[in-house]
């Protein structure tokens, strides 16, 4: 089976058309949606709406921290997150928070776990930005693969049966093969909101048969999803951010 993953989509809707149409164009048979569909961008309501939808016909959606500040606002964030989280609550319905509230932190199923930040502690929120937090939360789970998001950065984290780590930032394009004598954990980077230095939409391709896993980039109209950024009011740099992929 060919599952497409996406994280951190963050309401940007040209970015998540993109990569829907590409994945499957390329065969993809479920979607698994890794958290923050909200946030920064300026179209929250259709994203939303759009993940209630997959889910209804059988896609997996975890809770992310962007997702949760909607109807919790003690969730710390950043002075830009804050102010486009508080123009969202205004922006969503009660059908749609009600769908963000019931979302759960993590999901297993077959020997993957899918979680937005990672495995020890996922209400915590914690970055996986090394082989640290990588191997931390590897420990915590059982499962062979762990996929993540969170810090829009795409990166692959592997444990040896000796606990032994190793780490290296995925090849667009070139499928990676997840070797069971080895445990992984796969970051996802963001479809809505790259820092990696490439502005194009970013998502995962795993082939279940092969045990392999394909990181992806899509093109999107960054200017029309800048534009309706600008046209809405939100801080300026949220928009010119997307042209960098920072």
């Amino acid at each position: 089976m060919l599952i497409a993953l996406f994280a951190d989509i963050h309401a940007n809707r040209q970015a998540f058309e993109a990569c829907l149409a590409q994945a499957r164009a390329d065969g993809a048979e479920r979607i698994i949606l890794l958290g923050d569909y909200v946030g920064y961008g300026a179209d929250p309501e259709w994203v939303v709406t759009t993940v209630m939808e997959l889910v209804n016909k059988g896609a997996v959606a975890v809770l992310g921290n962007h997702d949760s500040a909607i109807g919790t606002p003690r969730e710390h964030m950043n002075q830009l997150a804050q102010i486009a989280i508080e123009w969202t609550r205004g922006e969503l319905g009660a059908r749609e928070r009600r769908f963000l509230a019931g979302l759960p932190f993590q999901h297993h199923e077959s020997d993957r776990l899918y979680v937005h930040s990672e495995a020890s502690n996922p209400r915590a929120w914690t970055y996986v930005t090394g082989t640290m937090e990588a191997a931390r939360s590897l420990t915590a789970t059982t499962a062979h693969i762990t996929f993540c998001g969170h810090i829009h950065h795409p990166a692959l984290y592997s444990m040896s049966a000796t606990a032994k780590m190793s780490a290296f930032t995925p090849t667009t394009g070139a499928a990676v093969p997840l070797l069971p004598g080895r445990r992984w954990l796969a970051v996802l980077g963001s479809v809505g909101q790259p820092r990696d230095n490439n502005p194009a939409a970013c998502y995962g391709m795993l082939d279940t048969e092969k045990s392999e896993l394909t990181y992806c980039r899509a093109a999107y109209d960054i200017e029309e999803a800048a534009n309706r950024i600008r046209r809405k009011g939100l801080p300026i740099w949220l928009a010119e951010r997307l042209f960098l992929g920072r």
